[in-house]
């Protein structure tokens, strides 16, 4: 299962975008930004998450995932339209010059980080 590449890649570039100055505070949430056509399932990235995240600042973090649509626009009649089937072309003049305007995302959105003296008081990254 490659979530589990995914999730500790996520772990790793959390952990480095933390402040300094927030070292030690406690990750509270990291959310995701996933395209349909990441080959991501999101129930199993947020599995691998909560393994791979033990023993590191995002240990006990919640893993927030916004599946993004597969969008596309057609190069002949500039039609655009979101994909929900296998099918490929355009829907308006049935051309198969397209191009995909999202769906194949995997972005860190932010970081929220706990206080570290205001204890409930999230900071986002």
């Amino acid at each position: 299962m490659h979530e589990m590449g995914v999730a500790m890649q996520i772990i790793e570039i959390a952990t480095a975008s933390i402040p300094d100055e927030m070292k030690g505070s406690r990750v509270e949430r990291v959310n995701l930004k996933v395209g349909k056509l990441a080959a991501i399932v999101p129930d199993s990235l947020r599995f691998c998450f909560q393994i791979a995240s033990q023993d590191t600042p995002l240990a006990g973090a919640e893993l927030v995932i916004e599946e993004l649509p597969v969008l596309a626009s057609c190069n002949d009649c500039r039609f655009q339209w979101t994909i929900n089937e296998p099918v490929f072309v355009c829907q308006k003049c049935n051309s198969g010059s397209i191009q995909l305007l999202s769906g194949r995302e995997l972005n860190i959105e932010s970081i929220e980080l706990a206080e570290k003296d205001e204890g409930n008081v999230d900071k986002d990254l």
